[in-house]
């Protein structure tokens, strides 16, 4: 399966793979990733560490390391969205 579909699956919390034609376009999906991400995010910093993903986005938690792909220690919206559309 595609990158992006899996993507989707992360971003979501998803069970089982939905196709990318689920979401109307990428605002819908970039919508459902910021609302996602500001439940999870615990201290509102705007970034999404690997704890903080553990038990609210399993599925970028599984996925962190190639999200977060300078090592950071967190991921964005932004790179959520990025990887996502790729």
């Amino acid at each position: 399966m595609h990158f992006a579909k899996y993507i989707l699956i992360l971003a979501t919390g998803a069970i089982s793979a939905l196709p990318m034609v689920t979401f109307a376009d990428n605002a819908s999906l970039n919508k459902e990733i910021t609302e996602r991400f500001a439940k999870c995010d615990k201290n509102h910093d705007g970034k999404l560490t690997k704890d903080e993903a553990k038990g609210c986005m399993p599925r970028i938690y599984d996925h962190f390391s190639k999200i977060d792909s300078s090592n950071k220690g967190y991921v964005t919206v932004a790179e959520i969205e990025s990887a996502a559309s790729h």
